[in-house]
């Protein structure tokens, strides 16, 4: 495990380093560290099916009757709902129930099961979803399901100690973000919701995928793991597992050597997982891709060749 680099700027360019057990806002990645485990677990105790209808399911996902019947539990692991990509609901400076309510009355755009569209908004179904199944909040479950039993000790939803975490991007007052939340639904919402807003290190990333890749069914059975990573959506737009980004997706952000049964995702703030199960190869990488400004991109090539250097 290897740190290089700032955690946070000062004026003269340097200013807190980088360490090994700095947290980092894992934005995107909180939906297959956070949600999906979750939603797998509800799958493997039989308390949810990949068929099961959300509507049926979860309060306030109403609205156009007839196309949010067809809605599954899949098509939200698989953005296959028929939902947009995103929605900056936040804008509208509305209390938590109320924007909550946005979200779920979402109208769809497309045939449910139809085509892959990269969807926030179906992971924070699929959280308020867990939680309508079980009665309790998903940072609850996230701790109880995910980190507790993977030892995850640093691992966990906002807001946390800013000298701990790696700054995002400079907010309005000049100085920078650390230790709360830089998506900013997931801000405006306050609570931990399925689509962004977990907290973790490279250590214990590490470790959670060193569970995907393992044996042992102690934490998820296996044969949910292998569900997750099979490519169910070819032909679709896109190749999604449950949850990750299989290969050839417009978001695969792996080299040509790594193999077809590889699986990875990314988050915005500019955190990458990837592993293979076959070979058991899996790699962690953590930059602050926002913290000069959003929109750069320069993180892209970075990712690339990390990750063709660490191919199996």
């Amino acid at each position: 495990m290897w740190a290089y680099g700032w955690a946070e700027t000062g004026p003269s360019g340097h200013g807190r380093p980088m360490e090994t057990g700095t947290v980092f806002d894992l934005a995107s990645l909180t939906k297959v560290t956070a949600t999906l485990p979750v939603v797998l677990r509800l799958l493997a105790d039989g308390h949810l099916g990949l068929d099961s209808r959300v509507a049926e399911l979860l309060p306030g996902f109403e609205g156009e009757p007839e196309a949010r019947a067809q809605v599954t539990v899949e098509h939200l692991l698989t953005h296959t709902a028929g939902l947009p990509a995103h929605r900056e609901y936040w804008r509208l400076g509305l209390e938590p129930a109320e924007l909550k309510r946005h979200f779920l009355e979402e109208p769809l755009e497309g045939v449910p099961g139809e085509r892959v569209v990269y969807s926030d908004i179906g992971f924070m179904l699929l959280g308020w979803l867990a939680e309508a199944v079980t009665g309790r909040r998903l940072g609850t479950l996230v701790s109880e399901w995910v980190a507790r039993p993977l030892g995850l000790g640093s691992t966990g939803f906002g807001p946390r100690p800013a000298n701990d975490v790696a700054a995002t991007e400079m907010g309005e007052d000049g100085s920078y973000i650390a230790g709360v939340v830089h998506d900013e639904n997931a801000a405006a919402l306050g609570a931990p919701v399925g689509h962004a807003g977990l907290f973790s290190t490279a250590g214990d990333l590490a470790a959670y995928l060193g569970a995907w890749v393992s044996e042992s069914a102690e934490w998820l059975p296996r044969c949910w793991r292998d569900e997750a990573v099979r490519d169910r959506t070819a032909g679709r737009g896109g190749h999604r597992g449950l949850g990750w980004v299989a290969r050839g997706d417009d978001f695969d952000l792996l080299g040509e050597a790594w193999p077809a049964t590889a699986v990875s995702h990314s988050g915005f703030t500019g955190t990458s997982l990837a592993f293979d199960p076959p070979s058991g190869r899996w790699v962690v990488l953590l930059t602050n891709d926002v913290h000069f400004g959003r929109g750069r991109g320069t993180i892209k090539a970075l990712r690339r060749a990390v990750h063709q250097a660490l191919a199996p």
